[in-house]
């Protein structure tokens, strides 16, 4: 079930990242004291009081860009905006209220959106009255918090959680694989998703989103029914007329959180890049399952040279996902597209497996057999034994006598013995020590 997203915006240098920071429990976000620092989006899962959500810490806002960079902050934070089941507008109450304030507050106005007006870099009860310049905002609410010193950040947070969306919907009303098309700007994600639920063999009814204006589509392949996530991107123009068609990745992840599997769309015809490589770190990140697709294959002079020059590097790149399948593919002319639904069912299969604690001690023993652990601070690591405690994605519990003594090439090694023994094809596992005394 898709979990809430918490976008947080304002203009440049109102602590934005700071205040990310403090609500993820991270450092993920860049801080520094001056204007514009965070050029990117930043994204993490956070936890209130038993409730779970996504946040997005967004760039800054400026009205009138007087650099390219400024612009591309304002169409992100825009777009993140539209993704938003909450908006932080985050305002600075040691410098007071700010034009671009006023303007920033008329849009998320307009965007229907709830929004909870915060100002920061409040410390101290008697600097509450830093709120009063704000109050001609008309916000219903005020919150004041200081993101660096958690000064009422708890109220804050409370308040927050408050505003989160119950329950997905979606995440009830749809029991099919979910299966999500991501891919950087220009890689025909768009093209091959119309290919997909144009093919006469599949039967296409929208299924319309809750709090987003595209809609997925379920799709029937030969009696098999699946969640099409369109992802391909937004066309039209934001309502303040800057163009908002390049990639989010808002929507990705958002997209990919929701999915089962995830179809990450590579083009053919440019080789692989590094976002390629973000995209499917976030696929690994959230545990969902993956296909990669070589697409624009029609435009490949050399087919069996190319192929081979592309995994060669695909092994070095996305090493994480070795597992995974790969299918060269032609969106625009329909070639070996429908290839992708037998995959994905196997991947379903794969992520939804259990195995028997039996026979999980059985391959431990033997792989410890071969290699065991190497000595930790003068002792010896002992593995005790390996239960399987989840699926989607499978997760294992495996028990030591001093879990900081297994490094993490041992713990590759041991993914490597379960995928050569149980496959787990196309679909990220996860390992955890536990301590036991022995």
């Amino acid at each position: 079930m898709s979990r809430p997203f918490v976008v947080i915006i304002g203009r440049p240098n109102v602590g934005k990242s700071t205040l990310f920071n403090r609500i993820t429990g991270s450092e993920s976000a860049i801080v520094e004291d001056f204007p514009g620092v965070t050029r990117d989006r930043n994204y993490s899962d956070a936890e209130w009081k038993g409730r779970s959500f996504v946040v997005v810490d967004t760039g800054g806002f400026y009205p009138e860009p007087t650099e390219n960079m400024f612009q591309q902050v304002k169409e992100q934070a825009i777009f993140a905006v539209e993704e938003a089941d909450v908006i932080i507008h985050l305002m600075d109450g040691r410098e007071g209220l700010n034009p671009h304030d006023r303007e920033l507050a008329g849009l998320l106005r307009e965007s229907g959106k709830r929004v909870l007006w915060v100002v920061n870099k409040i410390d101290a009860p008697t600097r509450e009255d830093r709120l009063y310049d704000f109050y001609s905002l008309g916000a219903d609410e005020l919150i004041p918090v200081s993101a660096a010193t958690g000064f009422e950040f708890d109220d804050f947070m409370d308040r927050l959680v408050s505003l989160l969306p119950e329950k997905s919907e979606e995440g009830e009303r749809i029991a099919y694989p979910s299966v999500a098309v991501v891919g950087r700007p220009n890689v025909g994600k768009s093209t091959l998703v119309n290919t997909l639920i144009g093919k006469k063999r599949m039967i296409v009814s929208p299924v319309p989103g809750t709090t987003r204006d595209s809609v997925d589509s379920i799709c029937s392949y030969y009696g098999r029914k699946y969640v099409l996530i369109d992802t391909a991107g937004i066309r039209k123009k934001g309502k303040i007329g800057y163009s908002i068609e390049r990639y989010s990745m808002v929507r990705a992840v958002r997209s990919i959180e929701r999915c089962d599997v995830a179809l990450i769309v590579l083009d053919s015809s440019e080789g692989l890049a590094e976002q390629d490589r973000r995209i499917a770190g976030m696929v690994e990140k959230y545990g969902k399952g993956a296909v990669f697709l070589f697409n624009k294959w029609d435009l490949v002079k050399e087919p069996e040279a190319a192929f081979k020059k592309y995994m060669a590097e695909f092994r070095d790149k996305f090493w994480f996902f070795q597992h995974a399948p790969v299918l060269t593919v032609s969106g625009l002319e329909r070639k070996r597209v429908t290839k992708v639904f037998p995959l994905i069912d196997g991947i379903i299969s794969e992520r939804r497996k259990r195995i028997g604690t039996s026979e999980l001690n059985d391959l431990l023993g033997k792989a410890v057999s071969r290699s065991a652990p190497p000595v930790h601070k003068g002792k010896a690591v002992r593995l005790y034994y390996i239960t399987q405690v989840s699926v989607e994605p499978p997760e294992f519990v495996l028990f030591a006598n001093d879990p900081t003594g297994i490094k993490d090439s041992y713990m590759r090694y041991l993914e490597k013995n379960l995928r050569e023994r149980f496959s787990f094809s196309g679909t990220p596992i996860r390992i955890f020590l536990k301590r036991r005394a022995g």
